[in-house]
């Protein structure tokens, strides 16, 4: 009897408790309000929402105390995105029970964060945290949307210049234009569309003289199949783009530019393409590193960044994931590494930001590791997804698609996704970079040569770049500002040609070196060139007033030994020559001195001295003025010719 009426009680003053803190549960609710409660939970199971919001709107209009409801009836309002509907909810769900449901408060911040009231999410959120409640997969997320609402709350606060602008009619159209490739000279656009809400195809624009010109397809690359994202190279000849013919799944294309048009796309093997999803690819400038989105088995989400360098015989090497600094247990998406290759930009849900897809980037480190990635700040970045972003050559303009921008550049609902250009504040900007772009010819006829091109660092001869003139002759190369470059522009047959870009100075864009270069070719007999004219040797370098030569000379030293190698018949002289500075007698002393110095390495590389002579001209024979200081350094050179 004692234990009945024990039991008695405590039921009762479980009620009385109850209706102290002003709300019911589902064991204390009358039935009406139940059966509602009950049905909103089988209507959610099978995914009938609005179903499931009327019985609960029944059930709280019995009971408005009914704390469960309550909660249920916030979530899905939540799940649904109403969100100012949800953050009503579980701020009346809070005050009938603050400490019923600790998650009542990260849903809240949620609902909060969505309407962009970010300090008032923190709060909400961190008041979770500290319930001790959170645990695994919550606490991660619950951890990361508190450091987002940091981020927002104080963006919101100091936003960043933005002013972007539509590409224009020739571009967008009616249909979805997105994921945007440039080439480096900026003369070609490449990007998607998905035409007529069916297959994506992928379109190129060329740059007119005031607008982009009206895009169309590439032909030789779309197929019944989508074809999508391309990655162009910096040199506009080549194409890296994903298809999905297998299995569903993307997998990555590649393409070069033959005589105007673009080859059949051959399929990049294992262990790039495989029997996960590869799309979005993104080229270095050089064309030696390929960066891809991928969920394949080894990342740190599910979709990440990987990047795979190619081997020396051309094919791709084992992708590298960019790692947990990079990637996050949410998606990345959109790489695109500039240029400069040293900038990385992508997409990320899982770094703090405005909410959804943010524009992120990552700067590579000294030991080449890629540093911490910066948010590109408000409002470049939103509560909504922003999309694919790519920067020019010299760093100050970005290109990017969303949906939630009209025709002039003011914010819209979603609609189809456009391209647009806006100035890229300094602070996120890559190392601005030139290019050269070279044409080759033969001296005597004029045709163009499909010359062999080297490009190399000065600092330690380490090759940057090199490749073959195309049948038109013309190379692009893309040459980072911060470093010396040394050209070599050789063909068996004819003598070499160099150049030098001096670039370890400049702190800004350079205008690009356009270049044509005439090799002179050799006779068949005896080595001699049918043009005799001296070939300036613009890579040898000495210490100032002195014969010494400085160790970045050594490449193209080593050149000059490889035409003597491989021309065994071949002789030459070497010329030494100064500007008009300093007394003539000692300018004449230099020049030869200089001249022997060439001589002597050349000799002690093992080349016979019966087949080499040297002498100095002084500054007897400028080919600029002197008056400038730019043509003094022309005046200042070291030539061969050949010689009977």
């Amino acid at each position: 009897m004692s234990k009945c009426l024990i039991l008695l009680f405590l039921s009762l003053l479980a009620s009385v408790f109850a209706h102290a803190q002003g709300y019911r549960t589902d064991k204390e609710v009358d039935k009406k309000s139940l059966k509602y409660y009950e049905e909103a939970k089988g209507h959610l199971n099978a995914s009938r929402y609005a179903e499931a919001l009327e019985a609960l709107q029944k059930a709280l209009q019995k009971a408005p105390d009914f704390i469960d409801a309550r909660l249920m009836y916030a979530d899905l309002l939540l799940q649904t995105k109403d969100y100012k509907g949800a953050e009503a909810e579980f701020e009346t769900a809070i005050a009938l029970a603050p400490d019923y449901a600790p998650l009542a408060y990260y849903f809240l911040g949620q609902a909060e964060f969505e309407l962009q009231q970010f300090e008032e999410a923190a709060q909400h959120i961190e008041h979770y945290l500290e319930s001790g409640k959170a645990r695994g997969n919550r606490l991660e997320e619950a951890t990361q949307l508190l450091a987002s609402a940091g981020f927002a709350a104080e963006a919101i606060k100091k936003p960043v210049p933005f002013q972007p602008k539509s590409l224009g009619p020739g571009v967008n159209t009616a249909n979805p234009e997105y994921l945007p490739s440039l080439s480096a000279d900026g003369q070609f656009l490449v990007y998607t569309t998905r035409v007529d809400g069916q297959n994506e195809d992928i379109f190129i624009s060329q740059r007119g003289d005031s607008a982009w010109l009206p895009g169309h397809p590439v032909e030789a690359l779309n197929t019944p199949a989508n074809d999508s994202s391309p990655g162009i190279a910096a040199n506009g000849k080549a194409m890296v783009f994903a298809r999905n013919d297998r299995n569903g799944n993307f997998d990555l294309y590649f393409s070069t530019q033959r005589n105007g048009s673009w080859t059949t796309p051959q399929r990049l093997p294992a262990p790039i393409s495989t029997n996960a999803w590869e799309s979005q690819p993104s080229l270095s400038a050089d064309g030696q590193e390929l960066y891809f989105v991928s969920d394949r088995a080894g990342g740190q989400g599910r979709l990440d960044l990987w990047m795979s360098r190619q081997l020396p015989g051309g094919s791709w090497g084992a992708p590298q994931n960019l790692g947990p600094t990079i990637n996050t247990p949410l998606n990345e998406q959109a790489p695109f590494i500039h240029p400069d290759g040293q900038t990385l930009y992508f997409m990320s849900k899982g770094h703090p930001g405005m909410g959804q897809y943010d524009l992120f980037l990552s700067r590579r480190q000294a030991d080449g590791s890629w540093g911490p990635p910066k948010n590109l700040g408000y409002p470049i970045n939103t509560a909504n997804n922003e999309g694919a972003l790519i920067v020019s050559l010299d760093g100050k303009t970005a290109y990017f698609d969303t949906d939630r921008l009209g025709p002039t550049g003011a914010r819209q609902e979603i609609g189809n996704a456009d391209l647009f250009s806006f100035e890229l504040y300094p602070e996120v900007r890559p190392q601005p970079a030139t290019y050269a772009k070279i044409v080759v010819r033969d001296a005597i006829t004029k045709r163009p040569l499909p010359a062999e091109v080297d490009i190399v660092k000065l600092k330690d001869g380490a090759t940057f770049t090199r490749g073959l003139a195309d049948e038109k002759g013309t190379f692009l190369a893309v040459l980072p500002l911060g470093e010396n470059y040394a050209l070599n522009v050789s063909k068996t047959g004819y003598l070499f040609q160099s150049e030098n870009f001096a670039l370890a100075e400049a702190t800004d864009f350079s205008q690009p070196f356009l270049l044509e270069i005439e090799l002179s070719p050799l006779a068949e007999e005896g080595g001699k060139p049918v043009v005799s004219k001296p070939v300036i040797l613009r890579n040898i370098f000495f210490e100032t007033g002195s014969a010494a030569l400085r160790p970045e000379s050594t490449t193209e030293l080593n050149y000059l030994k490889g035409l003597l190698l491989g021309n065994p018949t071949l002789k030459i002289q070497v010329n030494g020559h100064t500007d008009n500075v300093g007394a003539e007698v000692d300018n004449q002393r230099l020049s030869e001195a200089r001249a022997k110095a060439v001589y002597d390495y050349l000799v002690a590389q093992g080349i016979s001295p019966g087949r080499l002579r040297y002498k100095g001209f002084g500054e007897s024979q400028p080919i600029a003025p002197n008056d400038t200081e730019e043509g003094r350094q022309q005046n200042r050179r070291t030539e061969f010719v050949v010689v009977e």
